[in-house]
């Protein structure tokens, strides 16, 4: 029999729970640094040091976290469904999981790219890109993320996967960053919409989206049982 195709869209508050941090949640700072000094091409100009132990902090953090119950459910979705996760996530939860097919939006923690040309990307199996690890062109390796004002590769294949979806799941996401918050908006008609997220304000929830009032694990929990429920 045909699986139906589920697409989750997920966010910050999905690995937030594995003690991965968020930085809305603090004024958007990011550990006491403004989101530009860290996150965008002019930062990473002014001040490469900065740039790269922040990220290698990230990283080394992120090896430390786990997966929690959320990434783990939509992991075993993929027995009753074909489950393509969409994620705003540079952390590798969702492929720790389980999870089999993973569209990182916005870049991989784990992994490097050329500050030079950004078709050359790296896997890493460290935390630490240091200064004077270099390309294959020779140039500094930068972290393997989407900065702001960057764009966002891998968005026509995300809105591809929001076409094709039976029913579309968001998951710890505010939908404020955008292109992804858009994604949405290219669900067919036919589609099942649930919102996964303790506290989304209204105007941006779609008129279709069932919402589910709750943190991640405990949303998944409870979307599990409306999904599986014979």
């Amino acid at each position: 029999m045909h699986k139906k195709k589920l697409v989750v869209l997920t966010g910050a508050g999905i690995s937030a729970e594995s003690g991965i941090k968020t930085f809305r949640d603090s004024g958007g700072l990011w550990e006491g640094h403004d989101v530009m000094e860290v996150a965008s091409p002019e930062g990473w100009r002014r001040n490469q040091d900065l740039v790269q132990e922040f990220y290698n902090l990230r990283r080394k953090q992120m090896y430390e976290c786990q997966p929690n119950l959320a990434h783990r459910i939509l992991a075993e979705l993929e027995e009753h469904y074909e489950v393509q996760i969409i994620t705003q996530n540079v952390d590798d939860l969702h492929e720790r999981a389980g999870s089999s097919q993973v569209l990182h939006l916005h870049g991989e923690l784990r992994k490097a790219q050329s500050s030079l040309d950004p078709k050359l990307v790296y896997d890493l199996d460290h935390w630490e890109i240091k200064k004077g690890d270099k390309c294959a062109k020779g140039s500094q390796l930068r972290p393997h993320v989407v900065w702001f004002g960057e764009p966002v590769p891998k968005m026509l294949d995300a809105i591809e996967l929001a076409q094709q979806a039976d029913i579309f799941v968001i998951v710890g996401t505010s939908l404020e960053v955008y292109p992804a918050a858009s994604l949405v908006s290219y669900v067919p008609d036919h589609a099942e919409i649930f919102v996964v997220d303790p506290n989304i304000p209204s105007s941006k929830l779609h008129h279709r989206a069932k919402h589910l009032v709750l943190p991640a694990t405990q949303g998944l929990e409870n979307l599990k049982k409306i999904l599986l429920k014979p």
